[in-house]
């Protein structure tokens, strides 16, 4: 199952889906909605790349945990708060490379990994571990790693 209040982006997950063949079925409902209708649902929840763009993200982070069963598994990546995010992410990719459409990000949205972390352990979700993830534009390879410093995943549990 994937949701998202994004018209556009759900229309282009339903064409990939028609070329690619993948069983998913997409839903345009709020997490916080879902979380209301089938909690302790699912096994795995991913969250990526939306928290910094919503107006309570603590809401969302705890919506998810709703959503996950005990035992399982919610992985969030965002943006972190710095000033060399603001570089990468916002000047660089929207502004020298064109990766994104300018005015994406809002950098007073973006999170610090101690803010992600405490809405987790607040809404009852224990922080497993958390990546960097990287990019070079030169040779177009992303990879994962330590440094958090720009866009970093964090994988939290529900407790059993």
């Amino acid at each position: 199952m994937a949701i998202d209040l994004g018209e556009k982006a759900l229309n282009v997950a339903k064409l990939h889906q028609l070329e690619s063949g993948a069983k998913v079925a997409y839903q345009y409902i709020s997490v916080e909605q879902l979380a209301a209708e089938q909690p302790a649902s699912f096994d795995v929840v991913t969250c990526m790349e939306m928290i910094e763009h919503v107006p309570d993200p603590s809401a969302v982070v705890a919506a998810c945990a709703k959503l996950v069963k005990p035992g399982g598994s919610v992985f969030f990546s965002t943006i972190n708060r710095n000033p060399k995010a603001y570089l990468f992410a916002v000047i660089g990719a929207e502004y020298v490379l064109n990766l994104l459409p300018k005015g994406t990000h809002d950098y007073a949205k973006f999170i610090k990994p101690s803010e992600l972390s405490s809405w987790a352990r607040h809404a009852g979700l224990t922080v497993s571990s958390m990546r960097g993830m990287s990019y070079n534009p030169i040779t177009q390879h992303y990879w994962l790693g330590d440094d958090v410093s720009v866009n970093y995943m964090i994988h939290t549990m529900l407790e059993s």
